[in-house]
Parts: C-alpha cells; structure tokens; sequence
C-alpha cells in the first residue's frame, strides 16, 4: 500500500462509508488487517490500538461513525477538531488532536481534548500545562519525532529527544505516553519501515536510560497506506483514516501536516 498513490486509485481502493454497516465493514477488516500484522510479528494483536482519523470528514458522516461504535476519533486541525466536538457533544466520543498545534491554540486542545500526538516544542507543552492547570485538568501526550528527517515535516530532530524528555516533568498536567512519528510519504515499504524502526529505537534507548520518563512506552505510528508496516515494526496506536471513512479528495501530502 503506497501513501503516494493517485487521488483516483486511492477512491477505488477507500469507498467512502455512507451507512452504521459500512463502517463496521471498514473497521473489521482494517482490524483484521492489523491483527494479521501482530501475528506477522508474534506479537498480540490486542495490544495494538486503532485511532479513526476523521479529518475533513463532514460531521453528518461522523455521527453515523459513532453510531456505528467509535468512541474515540482523530483529527489534525484543531479548529476543525473544537467543530467536531461541538457538533457532536449530545454523543459519547472522546477527540484525539495529532496535528500540529500552534501556541494560540493551547487553550482549545486543554478545553476539550482526550489526549494530545503532537508535542514537540517546550513552547507548546508551557502553553497547554499552564491552560490544563487553570481548567484542573491533565492530558496524555505523545512527543513527535521526525524520523524521516524532512524539512517538510513536523517532529523534533531523534537526537534531541532525551533533553526534551527531561524537560517535561516540569510541565505537571502533561502524562507523557510515548512517542509519534509520520513515515516517508513513498511507495518504497523498506524507507517507511526505517522510520518506525528508528521511533523504536529511539523507545527502547529511552526505556533504558530514563523509564520514567517514557510513560508506557507506547508508540504511534502508521496511516492508512502503512499501517500494517508499522504494527510489524511494534505501533500500538495505528491512526488510519481513508481506510474507515473513505478516500478523501486530495492525499494525505496537502493535509498533513498543516501550515
């Protein structure tokens, strides 16, 4: 499955989900598609999570989403994400913002959202800690590392992310939970597979030198084009749109990331 792949063959590959019964035949079969991946890599499947991604998703087709058993949905644009949870607050569904998140914006994410993939800036973590202690709150975050070392990607640099892990128990209401990273947007499995293979990497090292900085270790990685990849590489949270709600009218490069 290749991330680059034409709008076009991405419509015929993701059939846009209408009805409660087309999502549940999305989710069962992106499900066993992981499953078979942890199997792949003796791994139990149940510990990897599935996160639907919803973004640009209108919400009438989220409500029927949530109907048809999510509880828990993604979205990259916090704006788009505060509508969302707006526009369906009458239902039980927790919001997960992955995107990029401006300083401006902290205090949105700190109103409303379950947890937090993104974090990889003091700034953003000063910002969000100082809005959930005002709102007595705390949120689960994910520290973003760009293993594939483009410009045009979010994430800080591998190599500054024990500092940077070492600087978070300053900010008391961030629960860090492990780390997030966007693969190589290319039809070569093997680069993507050395992006997941470094957050891994960069997990364990962190395991052993500072455990207690690393939460549960966990690990999110893998879209809809390289989710399988990513749970051989060890994911536990696999964030997959196209594959649940449909093919969206442009690819993944013009959304992700944003700005």
């Amino acid at each position: 499955m290749s991330k680059s792949e034409p709008v076009g063959d991405g419509a015929a590959r993701y059939p846009t989900a209408v009805t409660a019964a087309d999502f549940r035949a999305n989710l069962a079969a992106v499900r066993a598609r992981i499953d078979a991946a942890a199997e792949r890599a003796g791994r139990e499947p149940g510990a990897v999570h599935l996160l639907p991604v919803s973004k640009t998703v209108p919400t009438e087709r989220v409500r029927v989403a949530i109907g048809a058993g999510l509880r828990r949905l993604g979205e990259n644009k916090v704006q788009e994400a505060v509508r969302k949870n707006r526009e369906t607050a009458d239902l039980d569904v927790d919001w997960v913002v992955i995107g990029h998140l401006q300083t401006n914006k902290a205090r949105d994410v700190a109103s409303f959202a379950a947890e937090f993939q993104a974090l990889d800036r003091l700034r953003v973590a000063e910002a969000l800690d100082r809005r959930l202690q005002a709102a007595g709150r705390s949120l689960d975050v994910y520290v973003q590392v760009n293993t594939s070392a483009e410009d045009s990607k979010f994430g800080m640099p591998p190599d500054e992310l024990p500092g940077f892990l070492k600087a978070l128990p300053s900010y008391g209401a961030l629960r860090v939970r492990g780390l997030m990273t966007l693969a190589l947007l290319t039809p070569d499995d093997a680069r993507v597979r050395e992006c997941f293979a470094l957050l891994r990497t960069l997990r364990d090292r962190a395991r052993e030198e500072t455990p207690e900085l690393i939460g549960d270790g966990a690990l999110s990685m893998g879209m809809s084009g390289d989710y399988e990849i990513a749970v051989e590489e060890g994911a536990t949270c696999v964030r997959v749109g196209q594959a649940i709600f449909g093919a969206r009218a442009v690819p993944d490069s013009h959304y992700w990331p944003e700005g």
